[in-house]
């Protein structure tokens, strides 16, 4: 099974979230194996960008289809499948 689509990126996240709140709030659409929320390295301050790991394949789907554009905290989020490493240029 591909790893990568049970793992969703998760952009434009309100500062304020911290990675035990993503979980909780992806939590709603399936087991999560693995939730972050990408801070900076001097200030530890969030990014706005993080990464969720579903169980299932199925799990992460719904979530993309469930919560792609909807509003969390003022900001529309975008989540679909995250890409590997190698293909972020």
């Amino acid at each position: 099974m591909d790893e990568n689509k049970k793992k969703v990126y998760v952009g434009n996240l309100p500062y304020t979230i911290n990675s035990d709140q993503l979980a909780t709030k992806f939590g709603e659409f399936g087991q999560v194996v693995d939730a972050i929320v990408i801070t900076d390295k001097m200030s530890g301050r969030s990014k706005g960008f993080g990464f969720v790991e579903f169980a299932t394949e199925e799990e992460a789907k719904k979530a993309i289809d469930e919560l792609n554009g909807k509003d969390l905290e003022g900001r529309n989020l975008v989540v679909n499948v995250a890409r590997p490493a190698k293909d972020r240029d």
